[in-house]
């Protein structure tokens, strides 16, 4: 379903919610994904709870979610995707700028090289809700399957302002290899970073994330402290935290 096609109160309700999101969203994402979004915070507004659904697509399943977004939130759903020993294929996520600050995202994730069964997708779903409510440790559990204080292989970080997306990025690029997301997540979360949006490449053994950040109190990062936080969560990724 097209913009194009809309009533003019939702392409109206649709304008008014776009405004909370950086300025490339209107411009760079589709409709669809614009409209999906829209009905999303419609039910977080009406359950007032974190939206967390997983379903078959093809030979993977996608994780939708959508709440508020804090600094704390990917670490503990990436914890316990890597505690359930999934395997994230693609990542899209947005974040607005402005209040409510309400971040969606969508995963496509694996066990095995096949989708997951829906006894295994109840249960993620279940964690993840767990995690955000306190009750689950997220870090605890995967103290067991992962040694987390040994570092990542070969990571590389960067940090720059996009001149297209008008806001603060960084890249961090690394081997494959189990707990990555989390590590770099748990990472940004010690920042104190806000993530609005990511990019994700996997070639040839290594992967890259693209992630546009907000700084502590959701405040633009200027880039002398940018080239000092990419600094800083290399060294945290290489097992270098003190």
């Amino acid at each position: 379903m097209m913009a194009s096609g809309l009533k003019s109160s939702t392409l109206e309700l649709l304008k008014r919610f776009n405004r909370a999101f950086p300025q490339f969203y209107e411009q760079f994402v589709s409709s669809e994904i614009q409209l999906q979004n829209l009905r999303l915070a419609y039910r977080l507004y009406k359950t007032k709870r974190a939206v967390i659904e997983l379903k078959p697509e093809g030979s993977k399943s996608a994780l939708h979610f959508a709440y508020r977004n804090q600094s704390f939130l990917l670490s503990d759903i990436f914890g316990v995707l890597a505690a359930y020993g999934l395997t994230i294929h693609s990542l899209s996520l947005y974040g607005q700028i402005k209040p409510p600050m309400l971040v969606f995202s969508k995963l496509l994730v694996s066990r095995g090289s096949k989708a997951l069964t829906d006894k295994t997708a109840e249960n993620v779903c279940r964690a993840v809700r767990e995690a955000l409510a306190g009750r689950f440790e997220v870090e605890e559990m995967l103290a067991v399957e992962f040694n987390l204080d040994t570092g990542l292989e070969q990571v590389e970080t960067e940090f720059y302002v996009d001149p297209v997306f008008h806001l603060p990025a960084l890249v961090v690029e690394a081997d494959n290899q189990p707990g990555l997301f989390y590590k770099v997540m748990y990472a940004l979360w010690q920042e104190d970073l806000l993530v609005v949006n990511a990019n994700l490449l996997v070639w040839r053994g290594r992967t890259r994330l693209i992630l546009y950040l907000l700084g502590p109190n959701e405040s633009l990062i200027p880039e002398y402290l940018g080239h000092k936080i990419a600094l800083c969560v290399r060294q945290r990724l290489l097992g270098r935290r003190h």
